[in-house]
């Protein structure tokens, strides 16, 4: 039981994050780019699918998203360990900013 609710919870996440990214890619292409971390090509694709399409896509069992980054260093100026909460955050979007999307 409990693994059908996690991969109802996956499912649910799937859709929910399509329907978002194809919505921010129609309204404000680059800034869906910097927000979603996306590449030019996926972004071209997620514009494109239709709503069966992003059913279809979102009822996979493998979660679709992905955190934009793993080192240690983000994570801690994200979570607040710092001094300066302020600081630390614009630190935070600075380095992922600086990050461009792994193709596809």
């Amino acid at each position: 039981m409990k693994t059908e609710r996690m991969l109802d919870e996956i499912r649910e996440a799937n859709l929910t994050y399509l329907m978002l990214a194809q919505r921010l890619i129609l309204e404000d292409r680059a800034q869906a780019l910097f927000r979603l971390g996306l590449s030019e090509e996926v972004a071209d694709v997620i514009a494109e699918l239709s709503a069966g399409q992003i059913l279809k896509i979102a009822a996979s069992n493998l979660l679709m998203c992905s955190f934009r980054f793993s080192d240690e260093l983000v994570w801690n100026l994200l979570t607040g360990h710092s001094r300066d909460a302020a600081a630390a955050g614009m630190h935070a979007a600075i380095l992922m900013a600086g990050r461009v999307a792994e193709p596809a």
